[in-house]
């Protein structure tokens, strides 16, 4: 999700410097020239425009600015999305979307930390990004309208089948309290519920059955909507002629990447960003290796774990199933001969295989390099209708 960048836009002569501390009811804006001298701190009411144009102009005449001198702007990536900069682009103010988690902060177990104080370090970061220290913070690439609206149907079918297997596991988890085991919920739960039988030849009690009963409308309502999205999502594939979807279909054609997947992949990454190379892309999802070496001190503390944090989730997935489902790849046999011996391995070796597989995926709808040693099939093949839950059972 982030990568630092060169600002947006050129800027000669003074410039006016101006951070955003953004809050519910009120934001904070801190202004400045240059380094070495305080910030001017002004407050706002959160989202009122026509004040912060006010403030930007009585900024510029404190300042002794022309009024037409350029303005550049930041404020930390979070709850406000991205409207604020297609705002601020849109109003003649160059803008910047920080990563929040790469900004510099005391080390102190201890700190102060107010709004006033944040701002005013905010500015004095953006000058200092701005004076050439690109390295001082990471900037994130924020999408356009478009882009960010397609990403909302997968995010949205993510999060339905997260509280689909929430829902699940507290059916299964209070009919474990009363002896029952359920398999796997589908309609004939209620049928099911009413017949099932205790230890002791008894019926489920009367206030759990209602309890359970609650529980399975409200999955009724989830598994609805689940169902009536990958419709959607199936239609879409079949039959738009988006260069997104044909770069899904392409994605498709690869055995062991399903619907899912290709979609994720595509609106989340490929279908909207560009001009990165293959190490810009691993950190995008958090796959670079962080080492810490100190002295004779050195070990490895991993992934890094920044950035896209659903593609790093979908990428681990689809290594395993790329492992399974291309045997004779290149990937595979390389996974295969080094980290072949002890599950432990096979869970550290998997996760170069995922950044090794998003490189390849890349390279494929880019340059349309097939990887090495796949096998290709139909996209039609896998665009077929979700099978129907298994029978319950009990014990």
């Amino acid at each position: 999700m982030t990568t630092a960048h060169k600002g947006q836009g050129s800027t000669s002569g003074v410039v006016l410097h101006l951070a955003f501390e953004l809050g519910l009811w009120g934001w904070k804006l801190a202004f400045t020239v240059g380094l070495g001298q305080a910030p001017r701190l002004r407050s706002v009411a959160a989202r009122d425009r026509a004040a912060v144009l006010r403030e930007i102009a009585l900024a510029k005449k404190r300042f002794g600015l022309a009024a037409d001198a350029p303005v550049v702007s930041c404020y930390e990536a979070g709850r406000d999305g991205f409207w604020l900069h297609r705002w601020l682009l849109s109003a003649g103010v160059a803008s910047m979307v920080i990563d929040s988690s790469s900004i510099e902060v005391n080390r102190r177990k201890r700190r102060a930390k107010t709004d006033r104080l944040d701002a005013g370090a905010l500015v004095r970061l953006l000058v200092r990004y701005h004076l050439g220290e690109t390295k001082v913070c990471s900037v994130v690439h924020a999408p356009d309208d478009l882009a960010e609206d397609e990403r909302q149907l997968h995010r949205e079918l993510t999060a339905l089948k997260d509280e689909q297997t929430s829902l699940v596991n507290q059916i299964k988890g209070h009919l474990c309290g009363h002896g029952l085991v359920l398999a796997t919920v589908n309609e004939s739960f209620s049928s099911w519920l009413a017949q099932a039988r205790r230890w002791d030849d008894s019926a489920v009690p009367a206030r759990m059955q209602a309890r359970l009963g609650r529980i399975f409308t409200r999955w009724q309502l989830v598994h609805g909507q689940i169902l009536a999205l990958e419709t959607e999502q199936r239609k879409r594939i079949r039959g738009e002629t988006a260069p997104a979807v044909d770069q899904v279909r392409r994605l498709l054609s690869l055995r062991g990447i399903g619907r899912n997947g290709a979609w994720m992949l595509v609106k989340e990454l490929f279908a909207w960003r560009r001009g990165f190379n293959r190490k810009q892309l691993g950190a995008l999802v958090g796959l670079t290796p962080t080492p810490y070496t100190s002295s004779t001190s050195s070990r490895e503390q991993g992934i890094s774990k920044a950035g896209n944090k659903r593609l790093r989730r979908l990428l681990v997935e689809l290594a395993w199933c790329w492992v399974r489902h291309q045997p004779r790849s290149a990937l595979t046999v390389w996974f295969l001969c080094r980290f072949a011996n002890g599950k432990r391995l096979r869970r550290i070796g998997i996760v170069a295989v995922a950044r090794k597989l998003l490189i390849a995926l890349w390279r494929y709808l880019e340059r349309d390099e097939v990887p090495t040693g796949a096998d290709l099939v139909d996209w039609r093949s896998k665009m077929g209708a979700k099978r129907p839950a298994s029978v319950l059972t009990s014990a």
